[in-house]
This record gives structure tokens, sequence and C-alpha cells, in this order.
């Protein structure tokens, strides 16, 4: 069912329940005055008669004549006259005797002195009246036929006008839901036009800043963080085809000039190096994307445990010097009696930080980087120092953007992934990566980590 069509219902059903509790209203307080009026009518009729026979002393056929003449025409009142003894004074039509007084409701007229009920559809009521210090009981009862023809016909008009104007109402709901539900129906439309290929297009926007207006603009922004990921996306595979093609050609063009012709054992050993070398740089890349893979993971999806960040320093320094044995690592860890844990997943961790000292190694003429942990609760630092070539202030905004690589890609070689993977894992980690370097002198990275919990 569609929304439009909801809104309808729920609008229809709505009304139809505030339409039928005044339809309720008006048809029980029409009910109640046409009783109320016709007690009344009857009252007037029981006095009148009880009048004519005791103060007018007209004798009783001469009013009986008249009440049976009228009755063929009308539904006339009929009329019963009592004493205080409960003998019959008068009647309009004794055959007849609609009512049926009995001895218990002549006693609850004359100790109450006004009674009234139904019967069978028949009003009745019972009046005590005194004249001439004599009491006397008189009874009246009638069958209001007009009065619930009107009746019948109020229920009728009432029951036909609600299910017109609920008919009514439905079409006219309908019609304002489709007019509200317009702009979504055209940004369904717009959205359908958009693809891969058009990322590019965005929605009309109104400047009232309804809820579909503000619907509308976070669709935009949701397009505006699309078509950067995919810009950025072909960015990614185009630098990534470039840097697996120069290795892949290198290794091919060492492989066909080998084979090109007959050379002597070093020649031969030559370039089974130079394609090593090639090899490695591929495998070093591959395991980059690897861990970028890894890295790009939701934070739900990684798993982060409370862990010793000391521990995880020199378990990454020992793993790192005996793949790099040329490599110097001195190391500054600042002595605590607590025991200081952070929330990390130890692989990604250890893979941040191996970058980092490969960096520092690696762009340094004597290829060592000084490792200094310290404590500022709630903050646990670790700086990254080297006094290498360092780093230009036109490239320290970009280092950290995917292989990127400064003025000093000619010291040394690289995929530029690194610091990026650095920076991703950092960021998982919650953790802030600052950078000072000057020219000449050195470079410090400083990662700033949150205190998980501390035991004394």
């Amino acid at each position: 069912m569609k929304i439009r069509t909801k809104l309808a219902l729920l609008f229809t059903l709505l009304v139809a329940t505030i339409l039928l509790g005044f339809a309720t209203a008006i048809y029980l307080s029409a009910k109640y005055n046409r009783e109320t009026e016709f007690y009344e009518l009857l009252k007037k009729e029981a006095i009148t008669k009880l009048n004519l026979l005791l103060q007018a002393k007209i004798n009783d056929k001469t009013l009986q004549t008249i009440y049976k003449n009228n009755r063929q025409i009308l539904n006339e009142t009929e009329v019963a006259i009592y004493d205080s003894r409960f003998q019959l004074i008068y009647h309009d039509a004794v055959e007849i005797d609609v009512v049926k007084e009995t001895p218990q409701m002549l006693t609850e007229i004359l100790q109450k002195g006004l009674v009234q009920f139904t019967q069978n559809r028949w009003q009745v009521v019972g009046i005590r009246y005194e004249w001439q210090g004599e009491k006397y009981l008189v009874t009246a009862s009638a069958f209001d036929g007009y009065g619930y023809s009107k009746l019948n016909a109020l229920w009728q008009n009432i029951l036909i006008a609600f299910i017109v104007g609920i008919l009514i109402i439905f079409v006219v709901g309908r019609y304002f839901a489709s007019k509200v539900l317009r702009p979504i129906q055209e940004i369904n439309s717009k959205v359908k036009q958009i693809t891969a290929t058009n990322l590019d297009l965005r929605l009309k926007t109104s400047k009232n800043q309804d809820e579909i207006s503000q619907l509308a603009q976070t669709f935009n922004e949701m397009l505006d963080r699309l078509e950067k990921s995919f810009d950025a996306q072909k960015h990614f595979v185009s630098n990534i085809s470039h840097e697996l093609r120069t290795p892949l050609s290198a290794i091919v063009t060492e492989l066909e000039l080998a084979l090109h012709k007959e050379r002597n054992i070093s020649d031969y050993q030559q370039a089974i190096r130079n394609t090593l070398s090639d090899a490695k740089r591929l495998i070093r890349l591959s395991n980059s994307l690897l861990d970028l893979a890894k890295a790009d993971y939701a934070p739900s999806e990684i798993t982060f445990k409370p862990a010793h960040i000391e521990e995880i320093l020199l378990d990454t320094i020992q793993q790192f010097l005996q793949a790099n044995p040329h490599y110097k690592v001195e190391i500054d860890f600042q002595e605590t009696e607590k025991e200081v844990f952070i929330n990390a997943n130890e692989y990604l961790l250890k893979t941040a930080f191996s970058n980092l000292l490969e960096n520092a190694c690696k762009f340094s003429p004597d290829h060592t980087c000084k490792v200094k942990l310290t404590y500022n609760s709630p903050y646990v630092q670790v700086q990254f120092i080297d006094k290498g070539i360092g780093i230009a202030d036109s490239d320290l905004e970009a280092i950290f953007a995917p292989f990127f690589r400064g003025k000093n890609q000619q010291f040394a070689k690289g995929s530029g992934i690194g610091l990026f993977l650095t920076k991703k894992i950092l960021q998982l980690h919650q953790a802030d990566i600052q950078v000072f370097s000057q020219v000449g002198e050195g470079t410090t990275f400083t990662l700033t980590f949150q205190q998980f919990l501390m035991n004394f």
C-alpha cells in the first residue's frame, strides 16, 4: 500500500471517528428532546382532560366520544383518572386500556406525585392532582408516531451524510496526500536517473526548510560523499595500476634481456638480483594493500582489547629489526609503576608502528629511528624521531594522502601507501597523529592515545 493511500485512510478514519461522535451526540440529543417534549405534552393533556371532567363538568360519554373520533385520525392520548382510593373515575377507552394501571403503579404516583416511563414504545406519565381538597391520580399515555418518524428520518439522514462525507473526505484526503507527497515522487524520479556515471546530478531543494527539503539536502550531501568516494576509488585504482605495472614491466624487461642472448654468470646473477628486488617491491605493495583493506573495515568488525602499548612497541621493533638488520632503533621509554593499557587491535597497530619506523630509518642517512614513550594521564604519547632529510613545508599537508610522494622520493623508493594506512589505523584507534619536520634536520611523528584503564 502506498503512503498516500495510508495517509488518506488514516485521515479518513480520524475524521470518521470525529463525525461519528458528533452524529451520535446529535441523535441522542434529538432522542432525549423528543422524549422530554412528549412527556410535557402528556402532562398537559392529562391536566386538560381532568379539568374538563371536574371543572367544566363535561360528562364521560362526551369525552369518550371525542377520544374515539380523534383516535381514528391521530394518535390520541389515552387518559385514566382515579381517586385517592384507587377507584376508577374516568377512562377514555376501557376496552383498549394500553397502560393497565396496577395498584403498585397508582401507589407510586400517589407517593411521588409524578411518574414517567415507557411501555412498549408508548410513553406514560402519572400525575397526582389536588382539587377541592381531594387527591386525584391521572395517567396519560400515547404513542409518538410523528416523533419516532422524525427520529428515524434524522437517523437515515445522518447515516447517508456520514457515508457520503466519508467518501468525500477520502477522495479529498488522497488528493492532498498526493499533493504533499509530490516532492517525494519527484525525488524518487530524480534518484532513478542518478547512476555511477552521473553522480554529479543533484536534487532540487527549496528555501522553506521543511522535512522534504531537509531530506533532499541530506541526500545531496550523501551524493557528495559518494562522488568523492568514487573519484578517490578511481584515483586509487589508477595509482595501484601504475605501481603494479612499473615493477612488473621491470621484471619482464630483465627476463627478456636475460633470455635474448647468452651471458656470463655475473650478468645472470645481476638480472636475478634486479628481478628479486622488483618482486620484493611487489610483495611489499601487496602487503600494504592487504593491510589497507583490513583498516577499511568498520570499527564494529575489528576486534579491540586492552593491551600494553609498551609490549606492542617492543614486539614491533624486534620484528622490524629482524626484517631490516641494517636499520637501528633507539628506545626511550618513560618508567612508570602503573600498568598502562590502551584499547587496540595489535596487528593493525603494529603495522602502523612498523610504517613509521621504516619511514624514519629509510629517510635518515644513519638509518636510525628514536622511539620515545611518555605517559601523561589520561594520555599516552609515542614519538618516532629521526635526523633525516626532513619534509618540505609544501608536502606536509599532503603526506597522509594515498600514493603521495613528495620531493624526498628521490632519496628512497616507496609506494605512497604507508602514511595513508597509518593514519587510517590511528583513526580506528581514536588516536591523534601530528608531524613536525624541518628540511635537513629531521622529522618527528607524535601519536597520542587515550589510556583504557590503569591497575595499581
